[in-house]
């Protein structure tokens, strides 16, 4: 709505002219905090940051019913494991985890089917306690060669000739 000539205005109500800003100035990484071009620090603890991390604990829990499980292991210790073992395969595509993610860890474990007795043998001290103790659970997930994160797709059935080079063992 117009103002009327008539009406007084308050020189503070005026229109002023806008603000224009000066094009941007280049930006350098100068703080201590920032991140600097070179590869990623690495060692005990600094792991790999990726988007939805949390969204692996659901997807565990959606295969919680096909696990076979030997005599003395633990439910929340084999997914606790396999959630390790997801998240880092899905960092390194730089992506959320997915289904396949946490159906591979459990795999190359033989969790999704029958397993051969060395490989049961060999999990059960490697998942004992993992969903209780976080360190348990980094070195189980960087014990799995970078080369078993990275297959296509999760077989299902690990043979008794394929399960040593596909878990470190």
């Amino acid at each position: 709505m117009t103002q009327p000539r008539f009406a007084p205005i308050a020189i503070e109500d005026e229109v002023r002219p806008g603000y224009r800003l000066g094009p941007p100035r280049p930006w350098t990484a100068n703080r201590p905090a920032d991140f600097r071009a070179g590869p990623p620090p690495a060692g005990r603890g600094t792991g790999t940051a990726g988007p939805d991390q949390g969204f692996a604990l659901l997807l565990a829990e959606r295969l919680a019913d096909r696990l076979v499980l030997s005599p003395g292991e633990r439910r929340e210790d084999v997914l606790g494991g396999a959630v390790g073992i997801a998240l880092r395969r899905a960092a390194l595509f730089g992506r959320a985890p997915v289904l396949a993610d946490v159906e591979l860890a459990l795999a190359i474990f033989g969790y999704l089917a029958p397993a051969p007795p060395e490989l049961v043998e060999f999990r059960h001290g490697l998942f004992d306690g993992v969903s209780r103790d976080y360190w348990a659970q980094r070195e189980l997930a960087h014990q799995v060669p970078e080369s078993t994160l990275r297959l296509a797709s999760p077989a299902t059935d690990v043979s008794t000739s394929e399960w040593p080079t596909l878990v470190g063992g």
